[in-house]
């Protein structure tokens, strides 16, 4: 039987590339999203994976929405913490908005989607855990004291959920990419990013969301069963931990 996988975050981006390669590998997969319906449904009429719309960053909603993945499609094996945002500026300026609100949709959201998931995971003896956190959650990165913070707290949150879990066979494990060719990234002038960010990566080019999606399909996969806690860089050698 096909297990199955919750991406959040999943119909953009490095999320709706992680969740058609979970699909390609042979899971049935559900897309968490939050905001966008029209990038949501267009996803869906492409791929034909199903998608649920909730805030990862209200408990209550993790926990009922979870509750109707499971419904449909069945215990959940797999879960990919994707979900985030950024809410940039210096922190001398910075609002308790823009802090408040990338904690709780970044880090928060690990607690909201993982406990309620982690029981059901410990009484079946497996599970995967993959968050997706960030190569400034490693080196930090100025004007981004919120995003910096969130991030670093799922490299801390995953090596200690890796720890409690792992004679349950449940791995957790940790994906920092760098600069990713996604729409976000794509969308900042050509000139800063051939002046000011490409000549920081080695390998000359930014990554794409696919190698990112590879990477969580290895860790999902009865492959990974013996790589738990552990923190993957997927940056082009910019920064080296």
């Amino acid at each position: 039987m096909a297990r199955v996988a919750v991406v959040t975050g999943g119909t953009r981006g490095i999320g709706a590339a992680v969740a058609k390669a979970l699909k390609a590998a042979g899971y049935k997969v559900a897309a968490v999203y939050h905001g966008n319906d029209a990038a949501a449904e267009a996803f869906k009429a492409e791929t034909g994976i199903a998608v649920y719309k909730w805030d990862v960053g209200n408990y209550d909603a993790c926990a009922a929405g979870l509750a109707k993945v499971t419904a449909d499609l069945g215990t959940i094996g797999v879960l990919v913490n994707n979900a985030g945002i950024t809410r940039d500026g210096m922190f001398h300026k910075m609002t308790a908005d823009q802090w408040y609100g990338v904690i709780n949709t970044n880090l928060n959201s690990l607690f909201n989607m993982c406990r309620p998931v982690i029981e059901a995971m410990r009484e079946a003896n497996f599970g995967r855990i993959i968050n997706i956190s960030s190569i400034n959650g490693q080196k930090g990165q100025m004007g981004q004291t919120n995003y910096s913070a969130a991030k670093a707290g799922d490299i801390g949150f995953t090596k200690a959920l890796a720890q409690e879990n792992a004679r349950k066979g449940i791995t957790v494990n940790v994906i920092c990419p760098g600069y990713i060719g996604t729409e976000m990234v794509r969308a900042v002038p050509k000139e800063v990013l051939e002046k000011s960010i490409l000549p920081l990566i080695p390998v000359g080019r930014l990554g794409e969301p696919e190698e990112i999606a590879r990477c969580v399909v290895f860790l999902a996969s009865d492959d990974a069963g013996f790589i738990t806690g552990s923190t993957l860089s997927a940056n082009g050698g910019q920064y080296m931990a």
